[in-house]
């Protein structure tokens, strides 16, 4: 191996270094549940526990903001005074509603799991969750916590209403009512909230707005820690038949056809049917979250007596499958060409290659029911694939070879005259017919390969919780452990938490593969004593957390190129064997005259 292979790894190295601290900084990085003793095919009414301590509190009242110019007192009569649980019960979802301002307080996937129990996609704190919360107002306007009154629509269909009234005004009164439909198999449902005045109300104008209805604290399932290998939480909107992240607490008029809060794996998606609206992502903290993301739809003030809006959100996994059907029609709601595909979609100039990739993982998958060998199969056609390349490689690093003597004589001719050298070295790899770059091309030509294995390995839903080896690698899209420190402890300066043994592994068959491929008088090469042991190292730290799926990667691929390096060799040794000695010429004896 020559010094242009050796300037091509390192900076294959400094490549992946860049691509990995590049990627975390694009992608920065179970509660109560109130129906969990019953399940019911129906929604029904439930009464809290005794110890419940929302059945004998005072009903709690809408208090005051300071850039709110008007707000609204509750119309005592008939009030609700314990707060009540509606559950909505659907083919794949459970859904628990709280009479308390008519909000979402549990939203969990039957068809999806975490440690063992459903995926809880709306995040509680310390306190009960409170999604979907209405204010009048702006965004800092009090959410609306008191009791309301509960009409039962149907199986799928709930409506909260209670009266309002407008301090100041005799017969200021209205209704504010929330409707929740769903569907029986569909993640997304329909939220109409209304205000009616009746003939008593002119308008909505609550400090120039007239509501703010807001979703968080968080979108589930619970995680650990948030970066772009374990978790992770963007922002972003569709507008103009594009999808963009936006900035966090940023107010955005533009009205885009949806936005979300997208996760790893699953998404918060909200798609408002109104004339005008805003849009706002914040990161407000609570209590009991580690890390809070919210969204706000502000609504502006209207001069009607009755406003009526309609409101979808979806909320489910991020995959192709679950959100192209809102492309198609073939959905309850009959929505077409929403986009919302583009939530799940690859990006990058490697997504084809990344979208070939995950073809060929699930078509082996089908044939091998497990991910970790549908890996191997993959690493083992990728690398069929690049024989032509490798072989060509190694016939290169074995020309060079040939050539290193004549090499060494005319770096030592023109040792002092480097731009003599530079023409020397050009005019005689022309007379040779070599290219020096032949040697390293197919080398780097497996990059965009890696880069696309690693997106694919990380981001991929059916990877989520795909077991490879009982009891050693559980999740192939996460780190695998042998030993997992214990609570609070890491290793200084590493941050590490456990003790994994897949980067070990990867370090042997690197070492193995560079030990075995080594040229007679490389050994004591300084610069291939730096790729044979310090890349390696440098390797393992960079690798020590990434999912446990791109090492098996990696690990079988160098298994492999190990085979066909030997492979290779063998053969362009038996062939330069089998080759007839090139004829000797004797000199022309001269003539006697």
């Amino acid at each position: 191996m020559e010094k242009n292979t050796i300037l091509a790894v390192t900076l294959s190295m400094f490549v992946l270094i860049g691509f990995y601290l590049l990627q975390g900084k694009l992608f920065p990085p179970p509660p109560p549940d109130p129906a969990q003793s019953v399940q019911h095919a129906a929604p029904v009414l439930e009464a809290p526990p005794m110890s419940a301590p929302l059945v004998d509190q005072a009903e709690p009242q809408f208090t005051e903001t300071a850039d709110t110019a008007a707000m609204t007192d509750e119309v005592p009569d008939s009030s609700p005074l314990v707060v009540q649980y509606v559950t909505i019960d659907t083919e794949i979802i459970t859904v628990v509603m709280s009479s308390a301002g008519g909000n979402v307080v549990s939203w969990k996937l039957k068809e999806h799991f975490d440690k063992g129990d459903l995926v809880e996609m709306i995040l509680a704190g310390n306190d009960e969750a409170q999604a979907f919360s209405l204010a009048f107002g702006g965004l800092e306007a009090q959410p609306v916590t008191s009791f309301f009154h509960v009409n039962h629509l149907s199986n799928y269909s709930v409506e909260f209403y209670r009266d309002f009234t407008v301090p100041g005004m005799a017969s200021g009164n209205f209704r504010l009512t929330k409707r929740y439909d769903f569907k029986p198999r569909d993640y997304m449902f329909e939220l109409t909230v209304t205000l009616d005045g009746g003939h008593s109300v002119q308008g909505f104008n609550f400090g120039g707005n007239a509501y703010t209805l807001s979703f968080g604290p968080q979108i589930g399932p619970r995680f650990e820690k948030i970066d772009n290998r374990y978790e992770y939480r963007q922002y972003v909107i569709f507008i103009n038949g594009r999808r963009r992240q936006v900035k966090i607490n940023e107010m955005i008029d533009s009205r885009p056809s949806w936005a979300a809060i997208s996760g790893k794996y699953f998404s918060f998606i909200a798609i408002p049917y109104l004339a005008q609206y805003s849009i706002n992502f914040s990161e407000r903290a609570e209590p009991g979250i580690p890390s809070a993301s919210r969204f706000n739809i502000v609504r502006p003030a209207a001069n009607t007596s009755r406003i009526s809006d309609t409101y979808r959100f979806y909320l489910g996994p991020k995959t192709q499958d679950a959100l192209a059907v809102y492309n198609t029609g073939r959905n309850d709601f009959g929505l077409i060409d929403t986009q919302l595909v583009e939530e799940a979609s690859s990006r990058g100039v490697l997504a084809p290659l990344e979208k070939i990739l995950k073809w060929l993982l699930i078509a082996f998958h089908r044939i091998v029911p497990n991910y970790g060998v549908a890996i191997i199969l993959l690493t083992l056609l990728v690398k069929i694939a690049f024989f032509p390349l490798t072989k060509k490689s190694s016939e290169a690093t074995l020309r060079m070879q040939a050539l290193a003597p004549k090499i060494k004589e005319l770096q030592e001719k023109h040792k002092s005259n480097p731009q003599k050298l530079n023409a020397e070295m050009a005019a005689f790899y022309k007379q040779e017919g070599y290219n020096p770059i032949s040697g390293c091309l197919p080398m780097l030509l497996q990059l965009p390969i890696f880069f696309a294995m690693y997106s694919l390995f990380n981001n991929h839903f059916d990877l989520r919780n795909a077991q490879f080896i009982p009891g050693w690698i559980p999740d192939l899209s996460r780190p695998e452990a042998i030993w997992v420190f214990p609570e609070g402890f890491s290793l200084p300066f590493l941050g590490w938490n456990a003790l994994r043994l897949l980067p070990f592994i990867y370090v042997g068959s690197q070492l193995l593969y560079g030990k075995v491929t080594q040229a007679p008088g490389q050994q004591s090469n300084s610069q291939m004593k730096m790729m044979l042991y310090v890349m390696p190292i440098m390797f393992f730290f960079i690798l020590y957390n990434m999912p446990s799926g791109l090492l098996i990667y990696w690990i079988f691929s160098n298994l492999l190129t190990l085979v066909q390096q030997v492979s290779i060799n063998k053969f362009l040794r038996s062939k330069k064997a089998a080759a007839p000695a090139e004829p000797v010429i004797a000199p022309k004896k001269k003539k006697k005259w």
